[in-house]
């Protein structure tokens, strides 16, 4: 019965260690793009936004734009981007296509805005496969990482012996793992 234990506690610490190893890499991007994620309220993760306004000197004739006012704003402006289409948003605004932008144009103070948006390096790929956009095959590696993770948690249970193990201070700390998303469902959720 103990060697039984004893090479049981061996194949626990064997697949632990080893889908640990196998794990490192997927916890760090996920935990990178969590975080980014987690602050998307202050910054934008995925995109990197280039934004400026300039103040225009020609009008379009008789107030209302055209084609050929259009070409020549933006010629102004000094877009290298290929020009789409336009439209009037309101009487007073006009929202111009570029390729990869746009540009909204105040009509009457002759002020435009050109914003485009660029995918950020890095971030942008990471957040696309934390947030299981590829589907497919991918939701099947995130389901197995998952797996992971959790037999990670629970061969960890097994992992030290002992006053310092589940059944004394790990156990504590097992417990406060619990109680600290319990305790912030309640909080939200009442």
């Amino acid at each position: 019965m103990g060697e039984e234990k004893s090479s049981l506690f061996r194949l626990n610490r064997v697949l632990h260690r080893d889908i640990g190893f196998l794990c490192i890499g997927l916890t760090i991007f996920y935990c990178i793009s969590g975080v980014a994620l987690n602050h998307i309220d202050k910054w934008n993760p995925n995109y990197q936004i280039e934004k400026f306004t300039m103040k225009l000197v020609k009008a379009p004739a008789g107030g209302e734009p055209d084609e050929t006012w259009v070409r020549d704003t933006c010629q102004f402006l000094n877009l290298k981007e290929k020009y789409k289409t336009f439209f009037q948003t309101s009487p007073n605004k006009l929202r111009i296509f570029l390729e990869d932008s746009i540009v909204d144009v105040n009509i009457p103070t002759l002020e435009a805005t050109y914003e485009k948006a660029m995918e950020r390096p890095f971030f942008s790929q990471i957040n696309f496969l934390h947030l299981n956009k590829p589907k497919k095959l991918w939701t099947h590696v995130a389901d197995l990482y998952a797996l992971g993770l959790l037999f990670l948690a629970v061969s960890g249970i097994f992992m030290v012996r002992g006053n310092r193990g589940i059944f004394g201070r790990g156990g504590w700390l097992t417990l406060l793992g619990f109680l600290i998303p319990l305790a912030f469902i309640y909080f939200y959720k009442n």
